[in-house]
């Protein structure tokens, strides 16, 4: 995929801040994205269930809330769950 192309999303959804406040407070491991094995294919984009993975493949980490749901689907295993530091 080149820079030039757009990603189509279906889902138009996007995290917002609820009652609660931001979600990605309690979580245990995040998302880190090695951008030399990604090939922006856009696969943890649409599979991340709080759409906290933005056009641009960047994790807003204030929604992510660790479920790895992102690396899992990664064909190229770009990205690692990384344990939170307190």
């Amino acid at each position: 995929m080149t820079p030039d192309t757009k990603r189509e999303r279906l889902a138009l959804s996007r995290p917002v801040v609820g009652a609660a406040g931001k979600t990605g407070t309690w979580r245990v491991f995040r998302p880190v994205v090695d951008k030399e094995k990604c090939n922006e294919c856009g696969l943890c984009a649409t599979y991340c269930p709080d759409a906290a993975i933005d056009d641009d493949l960047i994790v807003d980490l204030g929604f992510c809330k660790g479920c790895g749901i992102c690396a899992n689907e990664c064909p190229k295993k770009a990205i690692s769950m990384v344990r939170e530091e307190k």
